[in-house]
């Protein structure tokens, strides 16, 4: 089976540029538009179907996979943050 089976080209392209090492989120916001012609806000909903995708993953489970644990632990320190309920705010 063909490593990219079941991917488009724009998926492949995503997922190779999200596997680059990016330190400056400026710089990648620039990239994004200017690279792949997309706002980072469509690249980032892209991105974030890509991560819950088999195809995505048969392709590049590593990076995946450190994107699905990235997902989670954002998640789990946002309900950390969160206000149980019957709690004054004030």
């Amino acid at each position: 089976m063909e490593p990219a089976a079941g991917l488009d080209d724009r998926q492949r392209d995503i997922l190779a540029f999200e596997a680059r090492a990016w330190r400056d989120a400026a710089r990648k916001a620039d990239a994004i538009r200017d690279e792949l012609g997309m706002s980072a806000a469509r690249y980032y909903r892209l991105l974030g179907a890509l991560v819950d995708s088999p195809a995505a993953l048969r392709h590049d489970p590593m990076l995946v996979k450190r994107l699905q644990r990235q997902r989670d632990a954002r998640a789990d320190a946002r309900a950390r943050r969160t206000i149980p309920h019957g709690h004054p705010l004030g």
